[in-house]
């Protein structure tokens, strides 16, 4: 479940790339947050079924802040470009210098949507020797920038 939370919030972080300056670390621990009260919701029942929830969102919130951290300007900036340039089914990866972290973005089908292309993916990210996996819908705004929907 934990790590379910920490890629949905890897997944959040890189939905906000194009927003312009973004903390990921705030915004992890608070899609993370968000999210693992949600999961946590699903289990027991009663007054278990509440400190599931609790448990649930501050787990989420310390990992979607962890995953979050880990990409910065050069990780959105190359998301992007992976969403803009990489065929179907063509991974696109990187390492980045500073973080050490690596990350591999493959979209796996194109399609027209309401804004205009969108794009499912996986993304595959190594962050601290852990291997996170983000699957995905990423679709290009009127202004060129893709956010995940």
């Amino acid at each position: 479940m934990l790590k379910r939370v920490a890629v949905v919030a890897l997944g959040a972080t890189v939905a906000l790339s194009g927003c312009g300056p973004v903390n990921n670390e705030a915004v992890g621990m608070g899609v993370g947050g968000a999210l693992g009260g949600v999961l946590g919701s699903t289990v027991g029942k009663g007054s278990g079924k509440t400190a599931a929830t609790i448990v649930g969102a501050l787990a989420g919130a310390y990992l979607g802040g962890q995953v979050g951290k880990s990409m910065d300007e050069t990780d959105r900036l190359k998301t992007q470009q992976a969403f803009e340039t990489s065929r179907t089914g063509q991974a696109y990866s990187w390492q980045n210098p500073d973080t050490q972290s690596s990350y591999a973005v493959t979209p796996t089908r194109t399609f027209d949507g309401a804004s205009g292309p969108c794009r499912d993916y996986t993304m595959d990210a190594w962050i601290d020797g852990r291997k996170e996996v983000v699957n995905g819908t990423a679709c290009r705004q009127p202004d060129g920038i893709w956010k995940t929907i």
